[in-house]
């Protein structure tokens, strides 16, 4: 199969066990400069752009927020927000816990405090939020006309659960929501997956590649879609049990270098 893209996760699938790219990851890419090696995560774009410059693929589209944000280079793809009223919603449900609510649109990233929460996602993405209460933001974005591209809600797995459950209740014809680890909730909007955001970068940017024409590599829920409906999907081994059982192929783990050996044994 001539494979003409190539489509991977960032976090858990891409990066080692200290969350860095590592070299044989980073020369696996580069050997196959000629093919578009295009980062999809959930982060915020800022976040994905200095991987892209260890990479040295400045040049090539990010698929940012879940599919929430497609750009090449500064121009915008699509772009897809929360709903302002649903936004709302979520603030209010958590006013009276202890979970933690960051607020992300494009390379804007708000906290209400440096709190253990914030900092865990610093170290994680090496990028610096600005410290603002959430209605705060709320007030500003309804006046600037914005919405969240992600929510991410972080806390006691308790809270954790009954706020999923809540949202999942009262906004599902809205929102989808993503449960990472069990203290996680990352909240995109209902029309979009990392599977419609590459057939919106295919339409727009490679007009000439099929969908059959792509890897994918993932490691989580928000990568099930995904792998199913590209041409090789390709689960890292320390993925979730789901994912591996809809994987067309298994690579190592990402501690163990699993995209940079997939990559060399399949080109």
């Amino acid at each position: 199969m001539n494979y003409q893209l190539i489509c991977s996760d960032i976090d858990g699938t891409l990066l080692n066990k200290n969350r860095e790219l590592s070299e044989a990851t980073i020369k696996e890419v580069q050997r196959l400069s000629h093919i578009p090696f295009v980062l999809i995560s959930s982060r915020m774009p800022k976040a994905m752009r200095h991987l892209q410059d260890i990479l040295g693929n400045t040049t090539t589209p990010i698929i940012a927020y879940n599919g929430g944000l497609i750009l090449n280079n500064d121009t915008i793809i699509e772009s897809t927000m929360i709903n302002y009223t649903v936004l709302e919603s979520i603030i209010e449900k958590c006013i009276n816990t202890s979970i933690h609510l960051s607020l992300y649109h494009a390379d804007e990233w708000y906290v209400p405090s440096l709190d253990y929460w914030a900092e865990r996602e610093i170290n994680n993405t090496k990028v610096h939020p600005k410290v603002k209460s959430n209605s705060d933001v709320l007030e500003t974005w309804k006046t600037e006309g914005k919405g969240a591209h992600k929510i991410m809600c972080m806390g006691d797995e308790h809270e954790i659960d009954f706020l999923y459950k809540t949202l999942e209740k009262e906004h599902d014809n809205d929102i989808i929501l993503y449960r990472s680890k069990a203290t996680y909730i990352e909240i995109s909007h209902r029309a979009i997956s990392k599977k419609t955001a590459i057939e919106t970068l295919i339409n727009h940017s490679y007009p000439h590649i099929a969908l059959n024409d792509v890897i994918a590599f993932g490691d989580n829920y928000n990568d099930i879609e995904m792998l199913k409906s590209v041409g090789l999907g390709i689960a890292v081994a320390n993925a979730n049990e789901e994912v591996l059982k809809i994987a067309k192929r298994v690579t190592e783990t990402n501690k163990n270098d699993g995209v940079a050996l997939a990559l060399k044994n399949l080109f």
